[in-house]
């Protein structure tokens, strides 16, 4: 209870839009080729918002080698990091879950405690990679799944999403964003001549899907995307990333306020529906606030009550908010409790009009609504 009083006192300050972000980038080639962070600089600047990024990428690393990497603790100390972006080399998250829980989920835990540890309100952002175009052809004989494009994709999916339930992070599905826009048309060509890194096309969707995890903001018209790509495809990956994104941001673990509530007259069933959160608070709109997970509220008065749902992480470092209108009509369900009960008709089994006879099932019918049915026995 008391982190929640501390996350009440600091909320007027935190609640100041932010349309700023500093991003740090730790992974490895698929960042630094075709300068991604870049990208995802210019999208946001297309709508006016600024993203001041650094990266610490050396090629072919690890989140092992990351670990174990005193610049990439340096870059970490350099700035109070809105977020930190965690890539794994390419094939690692991939292998069979048993090598994976060995070689990997340990220093995805170390890099999370330490991004915590160095600046609590850093948001760790883990980058959901691809599969490779004809899956892992160099590992497949120790472990088939990886055979393919789908299932190394479908295994890089586990694992990201693991680490980051797992770490509390959040994840941002390029990789799900890649799978979309090949199913969508597989014509368009994401990958370089290796089949493993990303072309430009590969990393301007990437820059998209970032833009849209980072900003929780649709990147459909941004007016900046690189020379080479048309303004058809451009616009195509926009939306692919986005919809991938915005559509389901309690499947990545982004950090988001959402609810939904059942009203039955004055009383209200409020379900919360917040991911990567600590804790919530409730506004009801009418004078009264809870810090229940999913409350109950019950109206004393008739009118149009903004509710207004507060979502905290990271020691409250971070909130989300949403808001929706709830209309309260008391006299309808006042009326209906003092309307007095009163008998309309008797009606047999065929629904027809009847009057009380002995040994015979009828249903009473009431004002209200109420049917009862009797069988008077001689």
């Amino acid at each position: 209870m008391k982190k929640v009083l501390l996350l009440f006192f600091l909320l007027p300050v935190s609640l100041i839009c932010q349309e700023k972000k500093e991003v740090l980038f730790i992974g490895n080639s698929y960042i630094y080729g075709n300068n991604l962070p870049e990208m995802v600089k210019q999208i946001a600047l297309s709508f006016g918002d600024t993203l001041i990024h650094a990266s610490s990428t050396p090629g072919g690393a690890t989140l092992n080698m990351h670990a174990n990497n005193p610049q990439t603790y340096t870059m970490m100390n350099q700035s109070q990091w809105d977020y930190v972006v965690l890539q794994a080399q390419s094939q690692e998250p991939s292998f069979s879950p048993g090598q994976v829980t060995n070689d990997t989920y340990p220093y995805a835990e170390i890099l999370v405690d330490s991004i915590e540890q160095i600046f609590s309100c850093t948001e760790p952002l883990f980058f959901m990679t691809w599969g490779r175009k004809y899956g892992d052809q160099q590992n497949c004989q120790f472990y088939p799944p990886i055979c393919t494009y789908a299932g190394m994709q479908q295994r890089l999916r586990e694992s990201y999403l693991e680490m980051s339930f797992d770490n509390n992070a959040s994840c941002a599905p390029v990789g799900m964003a890649w799978k979309n826009s090949i199913a969508l048309d597989s014509t368009l060509n994401l990958y370089t001549s290796d089949n493993s890194h990303p072309n430009v096309y590969g990393s301007y969707l990437a820059a998209c899907t970032f833009y849209s995890s980072i900003f929780k903001k649709s990147t459909v018209g941004s007016s900046y995307w690189p020379a080479i790509i048309d303004s058809i495809t451009a616009m195509s990956l926009q939306q692919i990333a986005s919809s991938t994104v915005l559509d389901s941001l309690s499947v990545w673990n982004i950090f988001n306020a959402d609810f939904d509530f059942i009203q039955s007259n004055e009383v209200v069933n409020f379900s919360n529906l917040s991911s990567n959160y600590e804790s919530v608070l409730w506004d009801f709109g009418d004078g009264n606030t809870s810090f229940d997970e999913n409350p109950q509220h019950t109206y004393n008065s008739s009118g149009t009550f903004t509710v207004e749902l507060y979502a905290f992480t990271n020691d409250g470092c971070l909130v989300d908010t949403i808001t929706t209108e709830i209309v309260v009509n008391l006299s309808t369900s006042i009326e209906s409790l003092n309307q007095e009960e009163r008998l309309l008709k008797i009606v047999d089994v065929l629904g027809r009009d009847s009057h009380i006879k002995k040994n015979s099932i009828l249903y009473y019918l009431f004002n209200n609504g109420k049917v009862e049915k009797k069988v008077v026995v001689e």
